[in-house]
């Protein structure tokens, strides 16, 4: 890993950060544009909002819509990714023709977002439909074993899959792509939720096929916090309903700016959009970093981790290490008499390392984020800390 890296982020030299996942780190160059944006805001309110706004975003729109390769007209920003998921969730659940009635199912994984889980189960309190936890058992070997496993739990009551593209707390990239392609010709909707996709993987939208598609830009993707989108087709949209009703809402047809979609989402009432704005510097920066080859480097840097922690735990691996079943964030299995709460705190009070330290379903990990201002030394603390503990 080039240390160069290191000095372009502003995380605290005496922390070894390996908890990218949670909240991001935004370099610096970024950061800076981030506060032009928010000096230009406050200089000339009336002048940014009233006059200068739509072309802000627009751009920061085509940029984005190039890096995902799809429309910038189907895509909206959005707070984060847990927004997106609400406002898909209430509009199935409020709207006067949602697919979702009394009955029907929402099929999802175990290895979901807490949060977003709640989100589905408000939406099923409100329309009598199913919130299914399909099972994704760890140990697993290949993606094909994922989609068996996962359409197992698909009846002809399934109105909706909702998948993570790489899951919070077991960091396993689903096959979304097959998954969707699958569902699309059973006539079932796709939500797909990428808080960890943007940035840590080459994302293409149209390939992976979703029908709603929400993502984190201030995650992986680096940019400041605050900067999520919202894809949705074309054909879908028209089941999209404003989750905060401002002025888009039932507005003149001939001014309708993008689509209705757009004029539902966008402008929700005086907010700072200097985060959304500067997410074209955080692609920038990436691609004038050669962050392709940044990425490679932290997955092997971790899964040389990974191996070296199960050599130390005497656990086995809980994915194939020389598998796409993870990028830059995977999980390290610890022995089944680890004390979590005691690990967590010794790892940062003794050994100044912020990771997570999570239990899921039985199993007990770490759970490791490499992004490119991590070193070898780093993950060699890791390493050495969890043989102390040990």
């Amino acid at each position: 890993m080039e240390l160069a890296l290191k000095h372009f982020f502003l995380l605290d030299p005496n922390v070894i950060f390996l908890n990218h996942g949670s909240f991001g780190a935004c370099p610096r160059p970024v950061f800076e544009a981030y506060q032009t944006w928010q000096i230009k805001l406050e200089s000339q309110p009336v002048q940014f909002f009233g006059r200068d706004y739509a072309g802000y975003d627009r751009h920061a729109r085509q940029v984005l819509g190039s890096e995902l390769q799809v429309d910038p007209g189907n895509l909206v920003y959005i707070p984060n990714a847990t927004y997106g998921v609400n406002v898909v969730a209430h509009s199935l659940s409020d709207h006067l023709d949602s697919p979702l009635r009394e009955g029907d199912e929402i099929l999802t994984t175990d290895h979901e977002y807490g949060a977003c889980d709640h989100t589905w189960e408000y939406a099923c309190q409100k329309t009598g439909a199913k919130y299914i936890r399909q099972p994704i058992p760890l140990p697993i070997e290949s993606p094909e074993e994922i989609i068996e496993c996962f359409w197992q739990g698909v009846t002809p009551r399934a109105r909706l899959i909702y998948l993570s593209h790489i899951t919070s707390p077991t960091a396993l990239r689903l096959p979304v792509e097959a998954i969707c392609q699958r569902a699309r010709q059973q006539g079932i909707l796709t939500m797909v939720d990428g808080a960890h996709a943007p940035g840590q993987i080459p994302l293409d939208l149209r390939a992976v096929g979703a029908d709603f598609y929400t993502g984190n830009c201030h995650k992986w993707m680096m940019a400041p916090k605050g900067a999520a989108f919202l894809y949705a087709r074309p054909e879908v949209q028209p089941l999209i309903e404003p989750l905060v009703v401002g002025w888009g809402w039932n507005s003149d047809p001939s001014k309708i700016r993008v689509s209705k979609f757009f004029d539902y989402l966008q402008w929700t009432g005086t907010r700072d959009p200097a985060a959304a704005l500067s997410v074209p510097a955080a692609i920038q920066f990436a691609h004038e970093h050669h962050w392709e080859a940044v990425r490679q480097e932290c997955h092997e840097l971790l899964q040389q981790t990974i191996q070296r922690i199960c050599e130390l735990t005497r656990q086995h691996p809980l994915y194939p290490l020389d598998s796409d079943l993870y990028r830059q964030m995977g999980i390290a299995p610890l022995p089944p008499e680890a004390d979590l709460e005691t690990w967590h705190r010794r790892l940062y009070s003794d050994f100044h390392i912020e990771i997570p330290v999570i239990e899921w379903n039985g199993k007990k990990f770490l759970r490791i984020s490499v992004q490119g201002y991590n070193t070898p030394a780093d993950l060699d603390a890791l390493v050495g800390a969890v043989n102390a503990l040990l």
